[in-house]
């Protein structure tokens, strides 16, 4: 176990590694900053003193290899729209993106796991046709789209929730619908395929000859047998709902580090946007990191050497 979680480490870092330089040369690509903060008459030298000033007026591959020698110091650079610490605009902003994401976890977690056991021990009924038709829709609609009508169903005719901003419960239920839509059908699918391959082995068979009950079948041995695949894709469900937060977030400008990508890519605000998606991708990488130490947990076959 030590010495695959040394190599998943290693895996992460070079992974890391590799986003920031995406990230890092993608920003560059999208215009000179310096024109775009400066006035079109400011003076010649007002634009190379800026540049000096950014560290904008050296190669890329030495702004480049400045960056990643900071970040290895806590330093992530300065917003130019903000004037302020990249990192600490993030780390302000990232407790009301997790605040979202976790009511959508939840919310998904239960209603896609729920529905995926209820669909499975009912396998060809009329609730296995309504849970494949959920599924079919979840995964087909576009979270902006899904978004922009509830908000015009809900907010705008009904008055039942707010249309944006951040707030109670009442802030967080169309956002997290609209986010983790495609999560819920993802994960309903996932626990459907694997209950009905769990219910037909020969343990589940004797379990109902010893006279267990069903529910204690269902819940105890056949679910979590059958957790494997939905967890190998909650790792995949907690960074998309991190990353895929951009979209939603601006939809509803709900203000958190999607948000904050957003604007800071309209701004061409080199720090904020390349501190976003090392954050973000970090996030992503430790997700998938804890599912895979939690397999040898769920399943005793499985081992690392």
């Amino acid at each position: 176990m030590q010495r695959y979680l040394i190599l998943r480490f290693g895996q992460s870092i070079l992974a890391l590694f590799g986003v920031s330089i995406i990230v890092f040369g993608l920003t560059r690509l999208s215009g000179d900053v310096v024109e775009f903060y400066l006035p079109q008459d400011a003076h010649p030298e007002d634009f190379v003193r800026v540049r000096e000033a950014w560290g904008l007026d050296k190669p890329i591959i030495v702004q480049y290899g400045v960056y990643v020698t900071n970040i290895m110091k806590g330093d992530w650079g300065r917003s130019f729209r903000y004037n302020d610490d990249a990192l600490g605009l993030i780390v302000e902003k990232f407790p009301k993106t997790l605040k979202l994401a976790g009511f959508t976890i939840a919310i998904s977690t239960i209603l896609g796991l729920g529905i995926g056991v209820f669909v499975s021990i009912r396998k060809g009924s009329i609730f296995d046709t309504g849970g494949k038709i959920i599924a079919l829709l979840g995964q087909s609609v576009p979270s902006f789209w899904l978004g922009l009508m509830l908000m015009w169903i809900f907010a705008v005719h009904l008055g039942w929730l707010p249309t944006s901003g951040e707030g109670g419960i009442k802030h967080m239920i169309m956002p997290a619908i609209a986010l983790g839509g495609f999560n819920v059908a993802a994960l309903m699918r996932l626990t459907r395929s694997a209950m009905l391959d769990v219910l037909d082995q020969e343990y589940i068979k004797l379990a109902r000859i010893k006279g267990l009950s069903e529910r204690k079948i269902i819940w105890k041995h056949a679910l979590r047998n059958a957790a494997i695949a939905p967890l190998t894709y909650f790792g995949v469900v907690t960074g998309f709902l991190l990353t895929g937060s951009v979209v939603v977030e601006t939809v509803f400008a709900w203000p958190g580090i999607g948000l904050l990508a957003v604007e800071a890519v309209e701004a061409r605000d080199y720090a904020v946007v390349q501190g976003v998606v090392i954050f973000m991708a970090s996030m992503f990488i430790f997700a998938n990191l804890v599912v895979d130490v939690l397999y040898a947990y769920l399943d005793p076959r499985i081992r690392y050497n």
